[in-house]
């Protein structure tokens, strides 16, 4: 499901990676949970492997996923998506008032009897996406220009409102509307870390490889040779990532079905809900395919990373917020893969626009 930037009318043939890819995330959801219900230990061996609090395994796979993603950003395009104030400001909207609202409600609703999986919900709604939302957008032929600022600035308001946001919605909010309060204990550079691993080593390593590669060889020869290389690296990250992560909790997910299914249901909504959001605002203000749909897929996606690790930090590896958190992924892969050829398949509802990517064939 690779796009590269090909000369119109030429596309390349899909490779068996590309054309079977949701049979490829099942399996690796279903290995990975696998794994983590026939070895139990197999999740808190994964876990210790960690440097300063991040899970070095989970850390590898994301870097190996974003990477070719942000080395096929065109950087000397981002001036235009900088001056497009409509799509900045309703991905703000979206993301930081709409989704955090969004999740707070959906959880209180569907989950008021669960306050451990309300909690890891409410969690999950403050991490905005910053990673894998990338690879989302990349296979969906978004705008890589317009996702990258959007990326990072949702990196920049996470570090300064995530802490904020969750003692708003977790304590103070709680509080006016007399249901029960709780708190989280999180500090700017725990996430501004999450920020730098996930977001900042791929970027740099993305526009350092664009930079050196064109003042040495060409865009041609960059972009004909060199980005179909990597790009399959993108897909081998995602698949790792799904595995490690199904593994970490997979005992847990496996022996509770019927949680994971009350906590299913709001993640469903939310996801829906966010993506058609943005959709939708993205065609009544005219933008294009390719930012309607990153501007879409940056609404729905959520840093999960990041959740797990401040469910887990605050209430413990085996507590139901953390299970929450996993659970976020286990909904959030394969509706984002869906809706990844909704939008795809959306693609023909537009004016024709002057980017050369080739959707995949369906």
């Amino acid at each position: 499901m690779t796009t590269t930037n090909t000369h119109p009318a030429v596309a390349r043939k899909l490779s068996p990676l590309d054309r079977f890819l949701p049979l490829w995330i099942g399996a690796a959801m279903a290995a990975g949970l696998l794994l983590g219900r026939l070895i139990p230990a197999l999740g808190s061996g994964l876990s210790a492997v960690q440097v300063d609090g991040i899970s070095l395994p989970i850390a590898i796979g994301l870097l190996i996923m974003m990477y070719p993603v942000l080395a096929k950003v065109r950087y000397d395009r981002l001036d235009t998506v900088t001056g497009d104030r409509r799509l900045l400001l309703g991905s703000l909207v979206l993301n930081w008032l709409i989704g955090p609202a969004l999740m707070f409600a959906l959880a209180w609703l569907l989950l008021p009897d669960l306050p451990e999986y309300r909690t890891g919900l409410i969690i999950v709604g403050l991490a905005r996406c910053i990673a894998m939302v990338i690879i989302w957008n990349d296979l969906a032929c978004g705008d890589r220009e317009a996702a990258a600022v959007l990326v990072a600035v949702n990196s920049i308001f996470q570090i300064v409102m995530f802490a904020v946001l969750g003692w708003f919605y977790l304590s103070v909010l709680p509080g006016w509307l007399g249901l029960a309060q709780t708190t989280i204990h999180t500090s700017p550079w725990q996430i501004a870390k999450s920020v730098l691993i996930f977001l900042g080593i791929p970027l740099v390593a993305g526009f350092l490889t664009r930079r050196f590669g064109e003042r040495t060889r060409g865009r041609d020869w960059y972009e004909r040779t060199l980005l179909p290389r990597i790009g399959p690296w993108a897909l081998y990250g995602l698949l790792f990532t799904i595995v490690i992560l199904f593994a970490l909790q997979g005992h847990q997910i496996t022996s509770r079905p019927i949680d994971v299914v009350r906590i299913a249901v709001p993640l469903l909504a939310y996801f829906a809900i966010m993506w058609g959001g943005g959709y939708l605002y993205g065609r009544i203000i005219g933008l294009s395919y390719e930012r309607t749909t990153t501007l879409a897929f940056t609404a729905a996606g959520n840093n999960f990373e990041l959740a797990i690790a401040v469910a887990i930090a605050t209430y413990g590896v085996t507590s139901g917020q953390a299970l929450a958190g996993v659970v976020g992924p286990l909904i959030e892969v394969p509706v984002l893969v869906g809706l990844v050829y909704v939008s795809l398949a959306l693609r023909n509802r537009f004016p024709r626009s002057d980017i050369q990517d080739t959707p995949i064939q369906l």
